[in-house]
């Protein structure tokens, strides 16, 4: 077994963690422990909890245990793709945060203190197992992007909706009543109520103009289309040829 890993994954020290501290493009300072195959939140992480942003994503964590709140200048974490199930309520004391990926976990219920992020401007749920979402998620006004696409969704409440600022709502693949329609293979074919037949000379010159861009396209179609064979397909036949050879004999008779 490789040194440093166990069956509570990756053991991150202090060390390791001031050096994984990067300054991101807009002047902030970066945690970032992302694909390190942390199953356990490390405690050291503590010592840098001043820091504006944390990446924990890609690892194998289940839990974000309460001292979550000691990172009170958080304003933007990443925690996709881990095995999360739960949340802790001290979510909701993180007031800086304008940005919160939790997507692909296995959170089944969101605690009613999410709804206290009051300046959140992205939040995604995505892949996950929801089956509703509170109707508080409403209360969260400066929302401009909402994910709750793959999830167990039955219903999207009014109040989120009716966001203010809301301008990405993704609740795609859900299983919900009022977008089934929209899973229906689209009809491409264009149809026409009424069709008029007129001869070249009746046409003035932009309609004649027109009318020939649109069969140069129709041409162009027909040119780049693989045509089907000439030869007649009889799948029904036996043989070939075997209901032709027997009425054959039948003229012969007559």
């Amino acid at each position: 077994m490789p040194k440093g890993k166990g069956p509570q994954g990756k053991r991150i020290t202090l060390k390791v963690a001031k050096n994984a501290v990067r300054v991101a493009f807009n002047g902030r300072r970066r945690l970032d422990l992302s694909k390190m195959g942390i199953a356990v939140f490390p405690k050291c992480i503590l010592e840098l909890a001043d820091v504006e942003e944390l990446d924990l994503s890609r690892n194998m964590l289940k839990k974000i245990p309460n001292i979550i709140e000691k990172f009170q200048n958080l304003m933007w974490l990443d925690l996709h793709s881990n095995q999360i199930d739960e949340l802790p309520a001290a979510i909701g004391t993180l007031r800086n945060l304008t940005y919160l990926n939790l997507c692909n976990n296995k959170l089944k219920t969101l605690p009613e203190e999410l709804t206290l992020l009051r300046g959140l401007r992205i939040l995604n749920l995505g892949l996950n197992c929801l089956e509703t979402v509170p109707t508080t998620l409403g209360s969260l006004k400066e929302l401009t992007e909402l994910g709750l696409f793959d999830n167990a969704l039955t219903l999207i409440p009014k109040s989120i909706k009716k966001l203010p600022k809301l301008e990405k709502l993704n609740v795609k693949r859900n299983p919900l009543p009022e977008f089934a329609e929209e899973e229906e293979p689209i009809d491409t074919v264009k149809r026409i109520e009424s069709l008029y037949l007129v001869e070249k000379k009746d046409l003035c010159g932009s309609c004649l103009q027109t009318c020939q861009g649109e069969r140069d396209e129709l041409h162009l179609i027909e040119d780049v289309t693989p045509g089907s064979s000439n030869k007649p397909n009889f799948s029904s036949l036996v043989t070939p040829n075997s209901s032709a050879r027997d009425n054959e004999e039948e003229w012969r008779i007559k």
